[in-house]
């Protein structure tokens, strides 16, 4: 007769086995970032990892396969193997495609907006990675140097060079830290903010740079502990965006144009524009309007350049003085008319702060002069005209209450209860729901880093979540080392990115049956919770996936939270894009039908037939 194991003596030895096999993992890591210690090659952690110790060793209550029917039917057209699209390729970003841009009419600038492929244009291929690709320096290293093999393109060197944007130096980038109108360096641009506007002490954390360049005041900005939201279109700037994204810094391709902006009201700190070239004072003041409708009460709006202090700079900027006085007149007119007192003009920057609430303002009570926004709903912005018209503040019950509510200093407000749960506005949570959201958070995410060693480690800097709903995971990660670009679905249920904002964090509203508005290979890691779940029956999940191939790194990370018969389908799909997978059981044992599928991208370039 067999002798029954002892229970105890079995979980010693998975526990056992399971160290060994993460210390082989976490050996094997480091030799190999010890043997690819710059740029040269492909980052070869994962294939390294993969080669040298079995990481993914079955063990008990981690392998799924040892607890589920792993042949789950699925169609032989989910099986199929996606081949790479053609060289030329490289930078496609769907939305923002180049040609059919000029498609459009130019006013407005409405033909630097997004205006995505129809189905029957769609491509079904792998976006390539230029040849000689390398993993980007890591953070803080990345502010200032990118690889040339990565983003190859010189043209902000020469246009730019005299303001210090960029320099080319042998087969790197050099990102000195000047812009436009801070050629001395943003840190110093940033001091002269600060003497007016509270950037050190945690009162301003969210910040918006319309038309950022290469985002080098976001930069330098997340050195203050600041985040900064930056957008630029694709034009004649040649990869702006591209350049801040490979510097490891927030950014997206957007543009003030004539959709409302893919932001919740509210949700800035301040906003900022140094030479951003954006008529603000046209179209009946309504680009200012968008700006605040997206600006916190008791924010800062941020003006540097033109026209500010035209007296003294319209030689230089070879304007007249009554094109650039009129100019002036009419932001000056419509920042009055936006309950906006101008705190200060210090040589070529002017700075204004939005009044905290709506009976602090005498001109709202003279309806004659303001066009109020007839919108309920002013989180409602996806795909939206702008309008000229002023989005009315939340009640208040006294001249120095907050609208909307009075956040804290970060980072005490990462996860304080945000205002829009504490007044109940967001349907289903409470402030001790949402307390327990967090705490599920942090347990999930502790699961995480269990199995992938490196998610804390600098390796992942740029990271999305796909489905992010109150901000859950990027609190639970948050650190100096990384950001999270938070999406909010525009097809969820519940509208949740304002209190993402609320908490000192930032996000996008997006639609994922369309593609995102940024470069090829701009994310380290990809946290997708419930995603394919949300979108059945609303698009083809390969749309989706071939999306997250193609903003993600070679050798990025995927993180997949779904319904265990989703993530099968998810996980036969990948397997023919050149991802290898791993899926694990629920934190809380095999009984749980969530299940987690881990997926690393292989390393590959363009021309090359195989990883």
């Amino acid at each position: 007769m067999a002798i029954k194991e002892n229970p105890g003596d079995q979980k010693t030895r998975t526990s056992l086995l399971l160290v060994i096999s993460s210390g082989l993992c976490l050996i094997f890591y480091v030799l190999g970032a010890w043997h690819r210690s710059g740029p040269g090659k492909g980052d070869s952690i994962a294939i390294a990892i993969a080669e040298k110790a079995d990481c993914t060793t079955d063990l008990p209550d981690l392998n799924v396969e040892t607890h589920h029917d792993m042949s789950a039917s699925i169609d032989e057209s989910e099986t199929r193997n996606f081949e790479p699209c053609a060289d030329n390729f490289t930078d496609y970003t769907p939305c923002q495609d180049q040609r059919r841009a000029m498609t459009f009419p130019r006013g407005n600038m409405v033909y630097r907006e997004r205006h995505c492929p129809p189905d029957e244009e769609k491509i079904y291929c792998l976006i390539p990675a230029p040849k000689g690709y390398v993993a980007p320096f890591q953070w803080p290293k990345s502010r200032d140097y990118a690889a040339y093999v990565n983003v190859p393109y010189k043209s902000l060197t020469v246009e730019k060079a005299i303001q210090n944007w960029v320099q080319f130096q042998g087969n790197v980038f050099r990102f000195p830290g000047g812009g436009t109108q801070f050629p001395k360096g943003a840190d110093n641009y940033i001091d002269q903010l600060s003497s007016v506007v509270p950037i050190s002490d945690g009162t301003v954390r969210t910040v918006l740079d319309t038309g950022c360049g290469v985002a080098s005041l976001g930069a330098y900005l997340l050195g203050r502990n600041v985040l900064t939201m930056s957008f630029a279109p694709r034009d004649s700037h040649e990869a702006q965006v591209q350049f801040a994204l490979e510097r490891g810094v927030p950014a997206v391709i957007g543009v003030l144009g004539s959709i409302k902006l893919p932001y919740p009201s509210r949700a800035f700190d301040m906003a900022h524009c140094s030479r951003c070239l954006i008529p603000w004072g046209e179209n009946g003041g309504m680009y200012l309007m968008e700006v605040d409708r997206v600006l916190r009460p008791g924010g800062y709006w941020v003006l540097s350049g033109p026209p500010i202090n035209w007296r003294t700079n319209y030689e230089a900027w070879e304007r007249t003085k009554e094109d650039l006085g009129e100019e002036q007149r009419k932001i000056e007119e419509t920042a009055k008319l936006l309950c906006w007192e101008k705190v200060t003009e210090i040589a070529e920057i002017g700075i204004w702060r939005k009044r905290i609430n709506a009976d602090s303002c005498s001109l709202r009570k003279d309806q004659s002069r303001v066009s109020m926004c007839s919108s309920a709903d002013s989180d409602d912005v996806w795909y939206k005209e702008m309008e000229p018209c002023i989005t009315r503040y939340p009640e208040v019950n006294s001249l120095d209450e907050v609208a909307g509510g009075e956040l804290l200093q970060f980072p005490k407000r990462l996860n304080s209860v945000p205002p829009r749960i504490a007044s109940g506005s967001i349907s289903g949570f409470t402030a001790e729901s949402f307390q327990q959201y967090n705490k599920l958070w942090q347990k999930h995410v502790t699961e995480y880093k269990r199995v992938n060693k490196l998610l804390d480690s600098g390796r992942y800097r740029n990271i999305m979540d796909m489905n992010a709903g109150l901000g859950g995971f990027a609190a639970a990660i948050e650190s100096p080392k990384l950001w999270v670009m938070n999406v909010v679905p525009t097809i969820s249920d519940i509208s949740t990115l304002g209190v993402i904002y609320e908490r000192g964090l930032i996000g996008i509203y997006h639609d994922w049956c369309e593609a995102f508005s940024t470069y090829p290979r701009t994310y380290d890691l990809i946290h997708a919770d419930g995603v394919f779940s949300l979108y059945q029956g609303k698009c083809k999940m390969e749309d989706i996936l071939l999306e997250m191939d193609r903003i993600l790194r070679p050798e990025g990370a995927v993180i997949f939270r779904d319904n265990f018969n989703i993530l099968i389908k998810v996980n036969k799909m990948v397997n023919g894009m050149r991802w290898k997978t791993k899926m694990t059981d629920h934190e809380d044992g095999s009984h749980m039908s969530e299940k987690i599928l881990y997926a690393v991208k292989q390393y590959w370039v363009g021309g090359s037939e195989s990883a």
